[in-house]
């Protein structure tokens, strides 16, 4: 097993009140919640910063958490690696180029443990669909308290539906503003579709002193804008 620091920021209070409501709104769907994906409608949503943030709120209540970067496109959270290199990704093992123990790593957030992605393959809906995919899943389910997977935008790519199938339940991510209802309304349709329980939508991005409310707007641009829709992705 590998060991990655991450940067981590302090949040600032507003922030950490957010992520707090998060969190337990996500204990309340039930102990039967462990397999939980995480998706939104567009890239640049702040989704995988979100995805990060609640994972170490988790981890604060002494929760296990593993949290699985299945952004096999366009990874964002390695990003957030300051110290560590790493040797194998999601991708090397699901397609069995690797052991578990070699793609999984420890990191400075106690309790969390992280699978990275790091290899782009040239096939990721085929490799997310893989019987290698279900069975991480279900062996990180006896493992973990929580297992949080962060999926490509759904709006974008049908990676997070071939995911969200083998999942206890969905997470959508919604920036305020800036996507349309109808948009929204596929990403949820198409996740209904796959028979994965949508727990609830994170309106991200909004601005509290525009709506009465005493936050700011928070949460930059994280997601790079570009990736690849495959055809059979396409409304």
């Amino acid at each position: 097993m590998e060991y990655v620091e991450l940067k981590l920021e302090e949040l600032p209070y507003e922030i950490n009140e957010e992520m707090k409501l998060l969190r337990t709104n996500l204990q309340f769907c039930g102990a039967d919640k462990k397999v939980i994906c995480v998706t939104s409608a567009v890239a640049s949503e702040g989704k995988s910063t979100t995805v990060l943030n609640l994972c170490r709120s988790l981890t604060e209540q002494n929760k296990r958490v593993l949290l699985i970067d299945a952004d096999l496109r366009k990874s964002v959270l390695r990003k957030s690696i300051i110290l560590g290199k790493l040797r194998f990704g999601l991708s090397h093992l699901l397609t069995g180029q690797c052991s578990l123990d070699d793609v999984t790593c420890r990191t400075n957030v106690k309790g969390l443990t992280i699978i990275f992605s790091l290899v782009t393959p040239p096939n990721p809906s085929e490799i997310l669909s893989s019987k290698q995919m279900e069975e991480l899943l279900r062996a990180a389910r006896g493992s973990f308290d929580y297992v949080i997977v962060d999926t490509p935008p759904l709006g974008m790519v049908v990676d997070a539906a071939v995911i969200a199938h083998h999942c206890d339940g969905a997470i959508m991510l919604i920036s305020a503003g800036e996507v349309s209802y109808r948009a929204a309304q596929d990403v949820e349709h198409k996740l209904r579709n796959t028979g994965c329980p949508v727990l609830g939508v994170v309106l991200n991005k909004v601005d509290r002193k525009k709506s009465g409310k005493y936050y700011g707007r928070y949460y930059g641009k994280y997601y790079d804008k570009y990736y690849e829709e495959e055809p059979h992705a396409k409304r």
